[in-house]
């Protein structure tokens, strides 16, 4: 599987190489900043990208920009946003329409070689990957809606799904049976009156409600 990565640091970005390479990724090529990230895009029809959030020339939202053109223009191309903190409206931003293949976690993260490779894969195969101090942060935004009518369990699974996690690892996380973790999303859905649609629409509607950005 290609991948493409974008970091203006060279030891992290030769650490984020041989991250990626372990893990299975075949590294097409290396930018240190958004233009060269979307010439590479562009060449290499990446399934993955890896990406700082602020890269030269300004050091401020680059990175999320040139994601946001990548998920415009080569929407069949995973994007994984790198911050050294959490930066609640990037996050935002890069979660508003279709959030299948995105992630947003702090560099931290990648200290965790598992848990890293882990996210990548998830992100790479449609999934989301978002750090839980990114989820608590933009729960922050929210304001008082039907979330409210959501038990302390209810909120947990929620925001587990929030993190990406599939019904067998939210089970894991916390101790049940993966039924109970569907009877959970079940309830979690009624009660938050999302319009009727398939199942997986439906699960990322109430994700998107939970962190504020739907």
């Amino acid at each position: 599987m290609r991948a493409v990565i974008a970091e203006d640091s060279v030891l992290l970005r030769v650490g984020l190489v041989k991250v990626l390479e372990a893990a299975g990724f075949e590294v097409a090529a290396e930018a240190g900043d958004a233009e060269a990230l979307l010439a590479a895009v562009d060449e290499h029809r990446p399934a993955l990208v890896v990406s700082d959030v602020r890269m030269p020339p300004g050091f401020t939202d680059e990175g999320v920009r040139a994601a946001l053109v990548i998920r415009r223009q080569w929407p069949e191309t995973a994007v994984l946003l790198l911050s050294q903190y959490v930066e609640e409206r990037y996050a935002a931003d890069l979660l508003t329409g279709d959030t299948r293949g995105v992630g947003y976690l702090l560099k931290q993260r990648v200290a965790d070689v598992e848990e890293f490779i882990d996210a990548l894969r998830r992100v790479a195969a449609g999934g989301t990957a978002l750090d839980p101090q990114v989820v608590s942060q933009l729960l922050l935004r929210r304001h008082s809606d039907p979330l409210d009518r959501l038990t302390p369990r209810e909120r947990e699974v929620l925001e587990l799904m929030a993190s990406g996690r599939s019904n067998a690892g939210i089970a894991s996380q916390l101790v049940v049976s993966e039924s109970a973790v569907a009877k959970h999303i079940n309830n979690i859905l009624a009660k938050l009156d999302l319009p009727r649609a398939d199942a997986d629409h439906r699960r990322v509607l109430a994700v998107l409600r939970f962190l504020g950005v739907g």
